[in-house]
């Protein structure tokens, strides 16, 4: 499929504003989840741009930058992955996972090579609040946010105009193998993906709630022919049975805090 400039330019415009609320505004629109259904109706293919969204969002949920450490980055590898799905027009397109994780260590290095570039900008911020300068360091933060955002979006569109040269040369000279290759790695990648996360979060008093919920689900779909939302069901349960057991804790500690010692047997 091939993409027009007017498209090329939307993603970028998708880029910038990712690049931004990433750093800047955090209101998760950068997230893949977000970001791929939305590059998928510019290029043509919402359904595709929402799988591959929630696929390379579960890839990325796991990783969370950790001081100037900076994982994968997520808009544009999640970008990437949308732009490579269309192009390659492949029945798997599981595939266009695993071909758009370097984009993604692309996005991180870049990141990191702003963070050094704009470092200086921290001691002009200092300088400013000295002399009680607001309007400067208003400048300056939007100054800065207007260049990583420029930054993304020039990325974007070049990744968008080489993803789908690049697509469409790898589609007809890759044999098929090799697809079911990467589809195999880019399915395992989301899986990995949450693990990382379940290992960030989970505890070992949790266990056995997962296994129930597991059990759940499996039992409700097998016996009610739910299908597709018997994760809503068992979500819907689990809410229920968290409120109430958020309830009970709230109030044994509530009871706990107002009871008075008894001092009179001089203990």
């Amino acid at each position: 499929m091939e993409f027009n400039i007017i498209q090329i330019l939307l993603v970028g415009v998708i880029g910038f504003l990712g690049g931004i609320d990433q750093f800047s505004f955090l209101e998760s629109l950068y997230r893949p989840i977000v970001m791929g259904p939305i590059v998928g109706a510019i290029l043509g293919n919402f359904d595709l741009g929402l799988k591959i969204g929630a696929s390379y969002e579960l890839l990325m949920i796991g990783s969370m930058p950790i001081g100037g450490a900076q994982p994968p980055n997520a808009v544009l590898g999640g970008i990437m992955a949308v732009v490579f799905a269309i192009a390659l027009n492949q029945p798997n397109f599981e595939s266009a996972l695993a071909l758009a994780v370097p984009f993604g260590l692309l996005g991180q290095q870049a990141v990191n090579i702003w963070f050094t570039v704009s470092a200086p900008a921290m001691a002009k911020a200092d300088s400013m609040a000295a002399k009680g300068d607001a309007k400067g360091i208003e400048r300056l933060n939007i100054m800065l946010m207007l260049g990583i955002g420029c930054l993304f979006g020039i990325l974007a569109m070049i990744g968008a105009g080489a993803g789908q040269a690049v697509g469409q040369t790898l589609s007809e000279a890759v044999p098929a193998w090799v697809w079911a290759g990467l589809g195999a790695a880019g399915g395992m990648m989301r899986f990995v993906g949450f693990a990382v996360l379940m290992k960030v979060m989970i505890s070992g008093e949790f266990w056995t709630i997962l296994i129930a919920g597991f059990a759940s689900a499996t039992l409700i779909d097998k016996a009610m022919g739910t299908g597709a939302y018997t994760l809503v069901i068992v979500a819907i349960l689990g809410g229920a049975l968290a409120y109430y057991d958020f309830q009970i804790n709230t109030k044994i500690k509530a009871n706990a805090g107002s009871a008075k010692e008894d001092y009179s047997d001089g203990i």
